[in-house]
């Protein structure tokens, strides 16, 4: 079952927004890795760069963001309250503007790969990575570094 789906199971409002996965990574990437130099973003594989593929969790997983992981990350994830939000991939342009995203838990998400939540500020985000078991899924808020 596909995320939207899912949502629409538990009423949650979830509104297509098209071609916004690009803004929205680059948001999070100022957001919540603005304290890295480009330099430093390339060397922990943030971009996608010369036919690597990068990711903005490498953050995360090369520890340079403070964050909570795997049972911990879920549980902050869970007990956040959440009003609107948005769902954005990292490598697909499409995204999820979702309203009344209260009831969202993890479990929700646990078929997705490399998808990020963040409250409509981007003030804190979710993460679940494709590295499931190994990478993830990280938590964090932006005043943590």
């Amino acid at each position: 079952m596909d995320i939207v789906e899912i949502f629409k199971n538990k009423k949650i409002q979830a509104k297509e927004i098209p071609a916004w996965g690009a803004y929205l990574r680059n948001r999070w990437d100022e957001e919540f890795a603005a304290h890295l130099t480009h330099q430093e973003k390339e060397s922990i594989f943030l971009y996608d760069d010369g036919g690597l593929c990068g990711y903005l969790w490498h953050i995360f997983s090369y520890e340079k963001k403070k964050c909570l992981e795997k049972e911990k990350a879920e549980k902050a994830f869970n007990m956040e309250p959440k009003k609107f939000c948005y769902l954005f991939y990292q490598h697909y342009d499409h995204a999820l503007l979702i309203k009344n995203a209260s009831v969202i838990k993890a479990m929700d998400l646990i078929e997705e790969e490399d998808v990020y939540i963040v409250d409509k500020e981007f003030t804190w985000t979710f993460v679940v990575t494709h590295e499931k078991g190994w990478c993830g899924p990280y938590f964090t808020r932006k005043d943590k570094e």
